[in-house]
């Protein structure tokens, strides 16, 4: 009331329009402000939500490998009492290892630093990748179902004092980002070994995380 009072007698002198306009403007200014915030204002929670559904939309690992002209095989038995793929409770799928197997039924093998180069060992880690894509969609039935490649282990069959492992994994991860996004990249081990099964150059197991 007193505020009301104090700005009645300021505007006396200018006549009852300026003081009923005075009372006006200042009666209307709050709720101006409340319907402004109400009406432009957006919670925290629906700006993530907007977020990840604009996220989403771009997410498309089907599309993606059809852009990079991959045609991903029928995904190979496995050759011994085990399975490809087991899939937990907490959303987590588990691969078995895979190995660089060609269009053939071949496999590329030989030993990285003796009879095959980086750059060979590089495409046979992306076969691999290929081929564990494979296995992925063949236990998911879609691959927009990955939510993330957890962890790779790359297992590389090298010549003794070969120290270039990972160059030789970087063909499989390479192509989990090149396909995923930002959601194939993932934690990584990449060893040299002194054999691998049938002789094959690389042996790749992985853990996804999916929806």
């Amino acid at each position: 009331m007193k505020v009301f009072y104090f700005m009645e007698r300021l505007t006396t002198p200018f006549g009852n329009n300026n003081k009923l306009l005075t009372k006006l403007g200042f009666l209307g200014i709050p709720f101006i402000a409340i319907l402004f915030f109400c009406g432009c204002s957006t919670s925290p929670e629906k700006s993530n939500e907007v977020a990840k559904s604009q996220v989403s939309d771009m997410y498309d690992p089907e599309k993606r490998l059809v852009e990079l002209g991959i045609e991903l095989p029928e995904a190979s038995s496995p050759v011994a009492n085990y399975v490809n793929a087991v899939v937990t409770e907490g959303k987590v799928l588990f691969l078995s290892g895979k190995g660089p197997k060609q269009v053939d039924g071949t496999y590329i093998t030989g030993k990285v630093g003796e009879n095959l180069s980086v750059e060979e060992g590089y495409a046979a880690a992306r076969l691999t990748a290929i081929n564990q894509l494979a296995a992925m969609k063949a236990e998911l039935g879609n691959l927009n179902r990955v939510k993330r490649i957890v962890k790779v282990l790359g297992m590389v069959n090298c010549a003794p004092d070969f120290g270039n492992q990972p160059e030789v994994i970087n063909g499989f991860s390479d192509l989990m980002v090149e396909v995923f996004g930002d959601r194939g990249k993932h934690a990584r081990s990449a060893v040299g070994m002194g054999s691998l099964p049938r002789g094959i150059a690389v042996e790749i197991e992985v853990i996804v995380e999916i929806e």
